[in-house]
């Protein structure tokens, strides 16, 4: 590595550091202003508690974020730096290719997307976990996530085995108007219906109370009846439960392995989980493209100074960030195609940056 490379990297990564440092201490003191009272109202809770369940969780979850945003307004802020003194004129002048200059920064962005794909795909979502879990207990007043009990769950277990059940209280294991179809080659040949559900964890069985049992064979149907019938099903009572925030909190290996058993068994809408998946890498991937837009716009010596270079980058930045947002809500309903629309962002910035990079070339 070279006297050059290691000098914008140095820049690279200081100036990144400060600028975390700036926005993060901001978002914790509007934070704390917001949410002093609701600390205050719970005497049993410690600042210990406070300190290391939500606020080192906040800054893994708002730094992780924050970091496109501070990483495009650093790059433009040293870049505008080096430019405004002259360095880059003497950089070229020395016949160093916009190319060539180019590399320390994505290699620095390299460094930068590694640590945000392991972090995403493995640490935030545990992290995300501790966070919810206390902004359950202490902050939200009305109760946003109810991961005890369900409702009408229609599951798949197989390509002909089909499962209703009404309600179910996962905390009890207790459930209410069961039905269960079997069907061969599309065609009904056995339902079992019961006025409720438990399941027993020692024995791993169902015991279907009250039940009546439907047999269709090619001649007639056989019924029975009883009080109480155990047999055993392909699902347990926390396959029941698919809420969206819980997609935030498993690690990559085990959504993507929810997903694809979610498929197999029927679940209509999975696309918020899907969304969910698909940005963990989408967002590392866009500190290449906010890097090259960046040194592309600052790069080149602007009257005004760095105020009109890091105005440009602000209101990019910004755009980006809107995209971002709308692509998450529009790839999370029913009829989209969640993977184009996370990366729809990307791709749209990613053209920009080529554009700039050819006409910064010049």
């Amino acid at each position: 590595m070279k006297i050059l490379d290691r000098y914008i990297l140095k820049k690279y990564f200081v100036t990144l550091f400060f600028t975390l440092l700036i926005l993060i201490p901001i978002a914790i003191a509007i934070d704390i202003s917001e949410k002093i009272d609701k600390f205050i109202k719970h005497t049993d809770l410690t600042v210990s508690e406070i300190i290391n369940d939500y606020y080192v969780n906040f800054i893994i979850n708002y730094g992780n974020t924050f970091m496109p945003l501070a990483l495009f307004i650093s790059v433009i802020l040293f870049t505008s730096k080096l430019s405004s003194n002259s360095e880059i004129v003497a950089i070229n002048s020395s016949g160093i290719s916009f190319k060539r200059f180019l590399r320390p920064y994505l290699i620095g962005a390299t460094i930068i997307a590694i640590g945000s794909l392991v972090s995403n795909h493995f640490f935030v979502p545990k992290s995300n976990k501790t966070f919810e879990q206390f902004n359950e207990s202490y902050l939200r007043t009305n109760k946003k996530h109810s991961s005890s009990y369900v409702k009408k769950v229609n599951l798949q277990l197989s390509e002909d085995d089909l499962i209703y059940i009404g309600s179910f209280n996962l905390k009890t294991n207790n459930g209410y108007y069961f039905s269960f179809e079997k069907y061969e080659d599309n065609l009904l040949k056995y339902k079992l219906i019961g006025q409720s559900i438990k399941w027993i964890e020692k024995d791993s069985t169902y015991r279907i109370n009250n039940y009546r049992k439907r047999i269709i064979t090619n001649r007639d149907d056989i019924i029975e009846t009883g009080v109480v019938f155990d047999t055993v099903f392909n699902f347990q009572p926390k396959d029941l439960l698919y809420v969206d925030y819980l997609a935030k909190e498993m690690p990559s290996p085990k959504l993507a392995n929810l997903i694809e058993i979610s498929e197999q068994r029927g679940v209509k809408n999975l696309n918020n989980y899907k969304v969910e998946l698909y940005k963990r890498t989408s967002l590392p991937v866009s500190s290449y493209i906010l890097t090259i837009i960046a040194v592309s716009l600052a790069s080149r010596k602007r009257r005004g100074g760095i105020g009109v270079s890091l105005a440009i980058g602000l209101t990019l930045m910004f755009i980006y960030v809107f995209f971002l947002k709308v692509s998450e809500v529009l790839g999370s309903t029913a009829e989209s195609n969640p993977l184009f629309m996370v990366w729809l962002p990307n791709i749209i910035f990613g053209i920009l940056a080529i554009f700039l990079y050819k006409y910064a070339s010049k």
